[in-house]
């Protein structure tokens, strides 16, 4: 069986977002849909010096609200970027700061945001010991007609998968019918048991050693809800 996971790429999501490349063979980064400006392509959160959420949001150069997320670049604000963030928020100075910022990423002016978004993708499937081909929906050449499960469903067909996995979140989305018609298995991971924060803060504050065990340990108790 194949199973493939489509999916925004986030900007340094929760540890539960990466059940999608721990649970298919084939994770597609969704990044040809239009960028969904109050969504988690290109922000977080973070714990201030107050201890409130506050948002750490990547320098994006403004563009047209129908832009896609391949089409996104970073602005000239990219340039000490990291340094602000380093002055807000107190994880990134702890003592393993550094490495999680090098995991998250170089933000430079001019840059692809969608490219630095995939490059994390990889970086954190290798550090977690995930197995998941990693691809990109842009590479894909979708006919422009195609909207909404449509995408989705051509995209397994492309890469021949017989079961379709989706986050806890995706339920209300997708007919199951229309993929039980095209021999696909639609699948969800069923809700997130652990912490939501950022991978960001957690690398800073946390040993990676942990976070494998706390991931591998879900995997014992979600292998995919069946629709």
């Amino acid at each position: 069986m194949t199973t493939v996971a489509v999916m925004q790429p986030y900007f340094m999501p929760y540890l539960g977002y990466y059940r999608l490349l721990q649970q298919a063979d084939v994770f597609v980064a969704f990044d040809c849909v239009q960028f969904p400006r109050r969504g988690w392509v290109h922000r977080n959160r973070l714990h201030g010096a107050n201890g409130e959420f506050a948002w750490l949001t990547l320098p994006i150069r403004p563009g047209p609200r129908s832009i896609a997320i391949d089409e996104l670049v970073f602005d000239g604000r990219a340039e000490g970027w990291w340094d602000a963030a380093v002055r807000r928020f107190p994880a990134l100075r702890s003592p393993a700061a550094p490495a999680a910022m090098e995991l998250a990423g170089e933000v430079r002016p001019g840059g692809r945001v969608a490219d630095h978004l995939v490059e994390q993708v990889l970086r954190m499937r290798d550090l977690l010991g995930l197995g998941a081909t990693v691809l990109r929906s842009r590479d894909f050449a979708l006919p422009a007609e195609l909207r909404g499960e449509a995408r989705i469903a051509e995209i397994c067909r492309r890469l021949g998968a017989n079961r379709y996995l989706n986050a806890p979140g995706g339920r209300a989305l997708y007919d199951p019918a229309r993929f039980a018609a095209a021999g696909i298995e639609l699948s969800f991971l069923p809700d997130w048991p652990g912490s939501y924060a950022s991978m960001l803060e957690r690398l800073a504050l946390e040993p990676v050693e942990a976070l494998r065990g706390e991931l591998a340990l879900s995997a014992g108790r979600c292998g995919g809800d069946d629709v």
